[in-house]
């Protein structure tokens, strides 16, 4: 396979798990996906980012977030954040420090 057309199925395919994300699973919550696979939305539209920012076009993290989420924060919270328990919040502060905090 050419560089080309891998770079394009990679693009396909995270476009299909943004999707899959953001229209067919809005009932996963970030907090389950961090405490399960060490990642989550957030963690995607913060990649994304930091692609964009290594070819030089300026975007800070609301930006980032509004282009994965196709909304603002305070939207996609509105319509879909629950209210996690202390349990789940508590797991949560691991899982960040395990794969957020110490990767930075």
């Amino acid at each position: 396979m050419d560089q080309q057309t891998e770079i394009e199925l990679q693009a396909a395919a995270f476009r299909r798990l943004q999707k899959h994300l953001m229209e067919d699973r809005t009932d996963v919550q970030n907090i389950d996906m961090m405490n399960l696979a060490g990642f989550c939305r957030n963690c995607l539209s913060r990649w994304y980012q930091e692609a964009a920012n290594e070819k030089g076009i300026e975007m800070d993290k609301g930006q980032a977030r509004e282009i994965f989420y196709g909304m603002t924060m305070d939207e996609w919270k509105a319509n879909y954040q629950t209210e996690a328990s202390p349990e789940k919040q508590a797991a949560f502060e691991v899982a960040f420090e395990e794969n957020v905090t110490k990767k930075g």
